[in-house]
């Protein structure tokens, strides 16, 4: 037997074992054993998959992952958390250890009537109303067995509701810790956010391994905005030296509305992340910004897509990436716009900054069109530091590592800079000088 069908086997066990555990309402359990029946159809993907050519998941089906038990190992203080992870903690949060939601840390403030903002497990038991309609609706798990997988497992993640007109001011953080003990276990967050006509909300959804053990997350964000709907969503990967990342998130964008998606990875020993947007409705405002750091011996994968189904859409994408070492990336990006999307809008841009000749990175931008009345231009760079700027720093009696820095700042900071929200903004420009350590010791030469 292969070692892929070993593992498959393996997450098959557990499921029987997971769904002996029962408590969930029926259609729950219809969707979760649809999920794993795909799962066993679909096995694992390989390099032979035209989506995963260039990102080999050996490294994880090698690992026997258990599900994660539920534990706290210690946290149970917010000052604690804080301290560990680095990240002020705003007042509207949800907090998971290893996929299950924590209480103690968890915080939620007064918000306006009929504003839902609660773990996934509290919302099965307490609000299928308004959970129905959407989840398990978007990310596809017929054709993506990381999908299937997180699918047939879906327990527990954040379920926010914005109602109708609701404008929420502050963001509400969803942070998702590891604890990457002795234990090789894997964990899987499955969050649903939705937005109801002409609200309005910013999200951050945060991923961080607390020590270097091994661990696996494999995670699923659905998210829906509704006519004249605004999402602002950041999502942070920070999993440890020896964590295992693979998720997709799944944007469904009604009739005007407006979506922004913000992804910054900056840890993990190997990372797929598949953001995905259909613009479903007319007049629909899509970016996609996202922004990788990758070391040592690092894979980091970003695939998005983004469908525009409807007429007079616009999306806009801007991707970067900084490798050092013996680092690889993969950037996979595809704007699909079908027959029925005249006056579609689209611009996708994927520029990369190789610190090492060990680096490398893979790079496929793509557009698929079937209708003539768009307008669409897709572009990819790779490339070193400019000599010339560097000479010009030097010359200005700036010496060779500092001007390095502040060439490499520059060029990670234009991501940072699209972030609107303050707060947000300055802790993410504080993790990633952080992140690229002694190479960004002039930045405040450009302050």
């Amino acid at each position: 037997m292969s070692q892929a069908l070993a593992e498959q086997d393996q997450y098959l066990s557990d499921f029987e074992r997971f769904e002996e555990r029962g408590a969930a309402p029926a259609w729950v359990q219809s969707i979760r054993r649809e999920a794993i029946s795909r799962f066993a159809a679909l096995g694992f993907p390989s390099t032979k998959d035209e989506e995963w050519k260039y990102t080999n998941v050996a490294p994880i089906l090698r690992i026997p992952f258990k599900p994660a038990a539920a534990e706290s190992n210690g946290l149970t203080t917010v000052e604690a958390l804080e301290r560990t992870i680095s990240i002020s903690l705003p007042p509207e949060r949800l907090v998971f250890i290893d996929g299950r939601y924590s209480k103690e840390l968890s915080s939620r403030r007064r918000l306006p009537e009929r504003v839902r903002v609660s773990s996934l497990a509290a919302a099965l038991a307490n609000d299928l109303e308004a959970l129905q309609p959407h989840l398990a609706r978007y990310a596809d798990f017929k054709t993506h067995a990381f999908v299937a997988l997180n699918t047939a497992f879906l327990e527990d993640g954040a379920f926010v509701y914005i109602p109708r007109g609701a404008i929420i001011e502050e963001p509400i953080f969803m942070l998702f810790i590891s604890l990457g003990g002795g234990k090789a276990e894997v964990s899987y967050p499955r969050n649903l956010i939705v937005a109801d006509r002409d609200s309005q909300v910013t999200l951050v959804e945060a991923y961080v391994g607390l020590e270097n053990g091994v661990y696996f997350t494999n995670g699923v964000t659905e998210i829906v905005a509704g006519e004249n709907a605004f999402v602002d969503h950041y999502k942070l990967v920070r999993e440890g030296e020896a964590g295992f990342h693979v998720a997709t998130q799944q944007a469904h964008l009604e009739r005007n509305s407006n979506f922004r998606s913000h992804l910054i990875t900056l840890g993990g020993s190997l990372v797929r992340n598949d953001v995905n947007a259909v613009l479903a409705g007319e007049g629909v405002e899509c970016t996609l910004n996202g922004l990788f750091l990758a070391a040592a011996q690092q894979h980091v994968d970003s695939h998005t897509r983004i469908d525009h189904v409807k007429p007079h859409g616009m999306s806009r994408e801007l991707y970067k990436g900084i490798l050092d070492g013996k680092a690889r990336g993969v950037f996979s990006g595809k704007i699909y716009v079908h027959k029925s999307a005249p006056k579609t809008d689209a611009k996708q841009t994927n520029k990369n900054l190789l610190l090492s000749k060990d680096a490398s990175i893979d790079t496929k931008p793509q557009l698929e069109i079937y209708n003539n009345d768009v307008k669409c231009t897709h572009g990819s760079t790779i490339g070193q530091l400019s000599q010339d700027a560097l000479f010009y720093l030097r010359a200005r009696g700036i010496g060779l590592e500092e001007a390095r820095g502040l060439l490499t700042y520059a060029f990670a900071s234009e991501i940072i800079r699209g972030i609107k929200v303050a707060s947000i903004r300055e802790q993410l420009d504080q993790l990633v000088i952080t992140r690229l350590g002694d190479k960004f010791r002039g930045k405040e030469r450009l302050l």
